[in-house]
């Protein structure tokens, strides 16, 4: 029998049915926006949230027929609040790119807690604040996989998986727990906490579905794609490019040595847990990727859809020594620094749309490979061969590009977004399809492998960079 996965990204919802053979079919998707009521707020729509879940999750159960398990995967750290009793929502959830709690992150540096506002603790911190002051109301918190397993199971299972839990800044460091010191500087109670299940765990049934399937898998995105990739084992790596891009590295069963960021920027993370026992990770990030494409399309007109920088791309075999730093949204591994803006270099009168689409393609490339060197280095591995996926992994120059900044072979997933395989896999070790990680690994069969071709020259790159960095001091004294 076959597996349902629900995949909630940062725009929309998807339900797809997949095989025992890993091949993914009955995909249906619905667009489910964020909104931004003033700058730096980014909320959703908890309920159109629900409602898209249980009408695309039906839609592939009646194509499919039935299904053995149910896998979650979900945008991280995004945060929602409901009423415990009636299951309603008390206020807009909050994004995880919403920076409304800097000011309380930064006061809390002087308490000697480090807490990023992207990450969950501030958000519900603030949301408690405005419709529960007193901390007497019966509320339930949870991030967008809580809230999608919640919805399935008609309000029987609130839980969410320690890869969700451990990136909320909630946590203890090892992983065994919630932070009673952070709890209780954001008054916090644990009556509305969520209970931490493994990734691979039947948690509940998603009554709300023909046959109540058991819910079984869940999974942050990123760890997710890790797993849909095969790499489950240490010192295999893959790379997700969306509107920004992570690289998780499988580390093992052993905590990366430091606590909070590595001397590269990476983070380490909780990739899985299954069978009571965590698999280790690391995370390293840029910030724009996928975005850069967009802001040539939307923004400067350059292209007319995101398909026409390849061809534009491939009509030049060089930018001619321009070079484009995405750094739009500041620049983060392996030197974090919020106040970089974007910077295009080198630009002459004989520059056009096709070197000007090349170098965006190219930076974000180099920004790859220097996500690749920081992750070997504080994971203190070498990866062979780098995964990839994401939406610009359909970008033949992109992805060669790819390869000869990272100087190794570059393996592309041969589906677009390897998250649903990954809750797929969870769940489907948890109800016997797979025996295993090491079962999971060996379905790894990428769509194509592309090596590298030249060796662009990465220090004119760094010098790039080092122009890029600093733009808006202020902002770049900010550390989180």
């Amino acid at each position: 029998m076959s597996l349902l996965v629900i995949d909630v990204g940062t725009s929309s919802v998807r339900a797809s049915v997949v095989a025992p053979d890993a091949s993914v079919s009955g995909i249906h998707r619905r667009a489910v926006l964020p909104s931004t009521p003033a700058p730096g707020f980014v909320e959703l729509d908890a309920r159109e949230v629900a409602g898209a879940v249980l009408d695309l999750a039906r839609a592939a159960v009646e194509h499919a027929g039935p299904v053995q398990a149910v896998g979650i995967t979900n945008q991280r750290a995004t945060t929602i609040l409901w009423d415990r009793e009636t299951g309603e929502p008390v206020a807009p959830g909050i994004g995880w790119q919403d920076q409304r709690t800097v000011m309380m992150c930064l006061a809390l540096q002087s308490q000697g807690l480090r807490l990023s506002p992207s990450s969950s603790a501030t958000k519900l911190a603030f949301l408690l604040d405005t419709v529960d002051p007193d901390r007497t109301r019966d509320l339930c918190f949870g991030t967008v996989d809580t809230w999608v397993a919640w919805t399935l199971s008609g309000g029987a299972v609130h839980v969410t998986d320690l890869s969700n839990a451990g990136v909320t800044g909630l946590m203890l460091l090892d992983g065994s727990g919630w932070d009673d010191a952070v709890l209780d500087a954001l008054r916090i109670p644990t009556s509305v906490l969520p209970r931490i299940a493994d990734s691979s765990e039947v948690v509940g049934t998603a009554d709300a579905l023909p046959g109540a399937p058991p819910i079984a898998g869940v999974a942050g995105d990123q760890q997710a794609s890790l797993v849909g990739q095969g790499c489950t084992r240490p010192g295999l790596g893959k790379l997700t490019f969306g509107t920004g891009g992570m690289l998780d590295l499988c580390v093992g069963p052993e905590r990366p040595e430091f606590d909070r960021r590595g001397p590269n920027g990476t983070f380490p993370i909780v990739a899985w847990r299954r069978h009571g026992r965590i698999t280790w990770g690391i995370e390293a990030f840029m910030l724009t990727a996928g975005q850069a494409v967009e802001w040539l399309r939307d923004d400067l007109g350059v292209i007319a859809d995101a398909a026409e920088s390849e061809a534009l791309a491939a009509g030049c075999g060089t930018t001619g020594d321009v070079w484009f730093v995405p750094a739009l949204l500041g620049m983060a591994t392996p030197a974090w620094d919020f106040g970089a803006r974007g910077a295009l270099l080198g630009v002459t009168a004989d520059t056009g749309r096709p070197q000007v689409v090349r170098a965006v393609l190219e930076g974000v490339a180099h920004r790859g490979a220097d996500l690749l060197e920081a992750a070997e280095s504080d994971g203190r591995c070498t990866i062979p061969s780098l995964r990839v996926d994401g939406g610009m992994t359909a970008n033949a120059v992109f992805v060669q590009a790819l390869a000869d900044a990272c100087q190794r072979p570059v393996e592309v997933s041969p589906v677009l977004e390897a998250t649903t395989l990954g809750a797929a896999f969870l769940a489907g070790m948890a109800v016997g399809i797979w025996s295993g990680e090491d079962e999971v690994a060996a379905t790894w069969s990428p769509r194509a492998i592309v090596e590298p071709a030249s060796r662009p020259d990465r220090d004119r790159w760094r010098e790039a960079c080092a122009r890029a960095r600093g733009w808006v001091p202020e902002l770049s004294a900010l550390d989180f």
